[in-house]
């Protein structure tokens, strides 16, 4: 509340040197005026505050003056003080698009009760504002691959160094933390952007066609095969194979694929021509490829052969500063394709988002961020803080410090890094914050 300012206009001399010692009793900063095109001077789309307004006054009226307030910015708060007579077009100028109106007379403090409902309004309003506009100005990568944690920042760089070059790559990771985002991301940004990205989920395809849609076969090769088919890998010629869940390819084909991965070629079911291969192979797991290979599930040539460049996808969980900024990039794309507006994100709103584990991960976020911008709500189940490590084990102190940091780490993110709008929205001293990030071993420049 303490940077808001409170632009009050009343021609009436009495009435607004009377308004104004009572809202600066209150606390707030005031700025009188007698005419209201003097207010116009004072504001523009970033305006942080709220325009106090008589109805009837010389001049330009609150009528005229709201109309060229929601001309600059139609979310600026406009309330409007009114007499008795004035009631029906009060109402008529909250649908035109003020925030509210008070008749006369009124107590300094319900105006102030109402001051402080329209700031907090407008705080909301500029700070996903801001977001939004941070998100504009990201790079592509930045937008794909959204947050400031270095887990997911390592990602964003792994990716840059691995896009341009040809080698294959091995991507883990839970369900739903993004692994077809990051082949995709590998593809857009590389040297094959212009030839086909194809996609293909080992674990959804039944056993006894994966061998033909990935190697394609000739006609009559077996029965049922009429006529000849390209398969997945040679329609991804110039391109990228990304092969998702291979862990759930079945162990005689695992032997067909390693020699496509050693000697880029292969032979269509039914024919000994062998076909040159121009792909690049991209494949994801959501278990541990190396400890299945070593239990016998998986074999293990394989695995190191597809080992050389591997990226790792942290749960949502472990970058939970990021979940917050990450909900309004999700809101915003799901605003697009609902073509429906975001309702208002509060402080409440975000300490639930925080407090959830997301077993789901980014998937389960998206689905929330889409439910929300429809309007039925986020439909979580109570859960430990989403900075714990899920296990719920340690002391409460060491729990209680494990949510402290994520707190901070988010609210710090959520300022791009700077730490007096931080200890500020936080209600403690720059003391106290300094203090805290050391104790809990925070590094502002590691946060972005």
């Amino acid at each position: 509340m303490e940077n808001a300012q409170i632009l009050l206009v009343d021609d009436d001399d009495d009435l607004r040197h009377a308004l104004t010692q009572g809202l600066e009793i209150d606390g707030f900063n005031v700025s009188p005026f007698a005419d209201a095109r003097q207010v116009l001077e004072q504001i523009s789309k970033n305006f942080y505050g709220v325009i106090i307004s008589d109805m009837r006054m010389g001049g330009m009226d609150g009528e005229a003056l709201l109309q060229k307030v929601m001309e600059i910015d139609a979310s600026l708060p406009l309330v409007l003080i009114t007499g008795h007579g004035d009631v029906n077009m009060a109402v008529s100028c909250m649908q035109a698009g003020a925030y509210d109106f008070i008749e006369k007379p009124f107590a300094t403090s319900r105006l102030s009760a109402v001051i402080l409902r329209a700031i907090e309004k407008r705080r909301l309003v500029l700070e996903n504002r801001t977001l939004r506009e941070n998100l504009d100005a990201e790079s592509t990568l930045d937008k794909t691959l959204v947050g400031r944690h270095p887990s997911i920042m390592q990602v964003r760089t792994q990716i840059s160094m691995l896009a341009k070059t040809d080698i294959d790559v091995l991507i883990t990771g839970e369900t739903g933390t993004g692994k077809d985002v990051v082949a995709r991301a590998l593809h857009d940004e590389g040297t094959r952007k212009n030839g086909p990205f194809v996609a293909i989920n080992c674990g959804a395809l039944p056993k006894e066609i994966i061998e033909s849609e990935l190697f394609g076969h000739e006609a009559g090769a077996f029965t049922g095969a009429l006529k000849r088919r390209i398969g997945k890998l040679e329609h991804a010629k110039t391109g990228t194979l990304f092969l998702d869940e291979i862990e759930s390819m079945p162990l005689d084909l695992q032997v067909k694929l390693l020699r496509v991965v050693e000697n880029r070629t292969i032979e269509r079911l039914g024919s000994n021509k062998s076909i040159p291969l121009d792909i690049r192979l991209v494949a994801a797991s959501k278990t541990n490829l190396k400890q299945l290979s070593e239990a016998g599930d998986f074999r293990q040539d394989l695995y190191f052969r597809l080992h050389v460049a591997a990226i790792n996808l942290p749960p949502l969980r472990e970058r939970a500063s990021d979940i917050v900024t990450l909900f309004y990039h999700l809101t915003r794309m799901a605003r697009a394709r609902f073509r429906r507006e975001i309702p208002e994100i509060s402080p409440s709103l975000e300490a639930e988002l925080m407090r959830y584990q997301w077993p789901g991960n980014v998937r389960e976020l998206r689905n929330a961020a889409d439910r929300f911008v429809l309007g039925l709500g986020l439909d979580l189940q109570t859960s430990p803080p989403g900075g714990f490590s899920g296990t719920g084990a340690g002391s409460l102190s060491s729990q209680l410090a494990d949510y402290e940091r994520v707190l901070i780490e988010n609210e710090i993110a959520r300022n791009g890094g700077t730490l007096k709008a931080t200890y500020e929205n936080l209600g403690i001293s720059r003391k106290s914050l300094y203090e805290k990030m050391k104790r809990l071993g925070l590094n502002r420049d590691s946060m972005g």
